[in-house]
């Protein structure tokens, strides 16, 4: 019994650090350098980037949903907890997804993985302990959209950094338009 209790203990507590890290990721100028608040060997040992989930990509004319934890979006999801707008554009699809390429690699802690003329994904590393989120573009021509999926590698909550990344974008674009 007691070592279900500490089991249970120590989940809420190390998902309440996934979420502070995270938030604090999102929270952060620009401008902030990957080490403003650890030094290189240390952030080493604040490392929790996870594993590359392997249902990632675009199947079916869709990306992947979204787990049963509050830590993702995705905007082919219909619950409500999930679901957030694709990003609309006017231009010409490459235009906005050279707009939207350049818009993501300006971002702190982030690495393009894979790219085509149609699909993007990016891991996004938070600033204090290295928390990887994973997220994927979809751009389809046809509906003069770009559909998105951010979601969390560990950990159950996200205080709702994925929302405001995608949100974020979504405003740079804009100004780019």
């Amino acid at each position: 019994m007691r070592h279900l209790l500490f089991k249970r203990v120590w989940a809420s507590a190390l998902s309440l650090m996934l979420t502070i890290a995270t938030w604090l990721s999102i929270s952060t100028p620009a401008a902030a350098s990957p080490t403003t608040l650890l030094h290189p060997p240390l952030m080493a040992l604040f490392s929790f980037s996870g594993t590359r989930p392997t249902n990632l990509g675009v199947q079916n004319g869709t990306l992947a949903a979204c787990p049963d934890s509050p830590n993702c979006v995705n905007s082919f999801s219909t619950d409500a907890e999930h679901k957030i707008d694709p990003i609309r554009f006017t231009s010409s699809p490459d235009k906005a997804f050279a707009d939207l390429k350049q818009t993501v690699q300006s971002m702190p802690r982030t690495k393009i993985v894979t790219e085509n003329e149609t699909y993007l994904y990016a891991e996004f590393a938070s600033n204090l302990m290295g928390f990887v989120d994973d997220v994927e573009f979809y751009v389809d021509k046809t509906a003069a959209v770009i559909h998105v999926r951010s979601a969390s590698r560990l950990g159950e909550s996200d205080l709702g950094v994925n929302r405001q990344r995608i949100e974020a974008i979504r405003t740079a674009l804009n100004g780019v338009a």
